[in-house]
């Protein structure tokens, strides 16, 4: 049986061979039903695309600056409506995401879930105005549960979120592997020569990740002596009240060094009379350049923002559209950085010796 051609999809629909080949690949120059037919059409016919020349063509594309900006909508869903320039992680996925949306040739119009004046009919004329054929959700940080009464806004447009997986609804994500980068950060820390390793993490943050950060911690705990594994302190919002909370814990399991995500901590121990790193290490589970020489794993943000682009382009080219039954997920890898916060494996040793 001959193989399906572009140009005998162009004969069956009435359009030019270049009007299918776009239509296919999703382009939002071609009108949504417009697409949706021809993909019917396709469908009916059996066409199978070449994937060498599907290759090349992408490659060529990729080469060549765009003749268009296509939209997406970059949408704030911290509840700080300031929080893409303000807050000291989010404008890294920002900054992935409009990277990689450039290269592409797409643009994003950007908006704050929280607007108090955008119910959801609002939402979808506005987008659909605007011609904009997918979102990107960046900086969920106290829940990972989207606002029930904007369901239909998931359901018409193609949408991703990054940093964390939500519920209610489940969408597809991308995000670092947080168990990963605690056991990275744990290794490290024994390569270092400490022994009694202990997280300081609040609750909130890590039921967030589905509690990912304190299961590889966990996890890598069990390769100590059982008089070594020391219990996580959660109780962040009462330190930050009370730090003799914290220098209660402290004294009573003497850990070595810790692993957290809050800078408060270094001044909980100062007033405990801790130096660090002499007398305990503190190495931050999400390293900042705004503070390199703190210790810790970077978590790679604006790659995270770059894979979430890539998915939610992906979407937008195999007319993906409504709550995905199998969410797909994109994880990122964290690179371990030294810093100033931790002594060297010498200076423990010499110390313990």
């Amino acid at each position: 049986m001959p193989r399906v051609t572009l140009n005998d999809i162009a004969k069956k629909v009435g359009y030019s061979k270049n009007t299918v080949s776009l239509a296919l690949r999703g382009d939002p120059q071609i009108p949504p039903s417009t697409r949706d037919r021809i993909r019917q059409v396709a469908e009916t016919l059996g066409y199978q695309p070449n994937a060498i020349v599907a290759h090349l063509m992408a490659q060529l594309r990729a080469s060549q600056s765009p003749r268009f900006q296509a939209k997406l909508a970059l949408v704030n869903a911290n509840r700080d409506q300031d929080a893409f320039r303000t807050h000291p992680t989010i404008p890294t996925y920002v900054e992935g995401c409009e990277r990689r949306a450039s290269r592409l040739g797409y643009g994003f119009d950007r908006f704050w879930l929280h607007d108090p004046n955008m119910r959801a009919e609002t939402w979808i004329r506005v987008l659909r105005t605007r011609n904009i054929n997918g979102i990107i959700l960046v900086g969920l940080m106290d829940q990972n549960r989207l606002p029930a009464h904007l369901r239909p806004v998931w359901e018409t447009f193609p949408t991703v979120v990054t940093g964390v997986r939500t519920r209610e609804p489940a969408l597809s994500f991308s995000c670092v592997d947080h168990h990963s980068l605690v056991l990275s950060a744990f290794e490290n820390a024994l390569t270092l020569g400490y022994q009694r390793p202990a997280l300081v993490l609040d609750d909130v943050i890590d039921r967030l990740v589905d509690r990912r950060f304190s299961a590889g911690f966990l996890t890598a705990q069990e390769g100590l002596p059982s008089g070594s594994r020391i219990p996580a302190f959660r109780q962040l919002t009462q330190a930050w009240q009370n730090p003799k909370v914290f220098h209660t814990w402290l004294d009573r399991y003497k850990p070595d060094v810790l692993f957290t995500l809050y800078n408060a901590v270094f001044d909980w121990l100062k007033a405990r009379g801790k130096r660090v790193p002499e007398d305990i290490g503190v190495i931050q589970l999400e390293w900042r350049a705004s503070k390199p020489d703190i210790a810790g794993m970077n978590q790679h943000n604006d790659v995270t923002g770059e894979a979430a682009v890539d998915l939610v382009v992906s979407q937008i080219h195999n007319n993906e559209y409504g709550v995905p039954s199998f969410p797909r997920a994109t994880l990122i890898g964290s690179t371990w950085m030294p810093g100033k916060t931790v002594r060297t494996a010498a200076a423990l040793q010499s110390a313990q010796g």
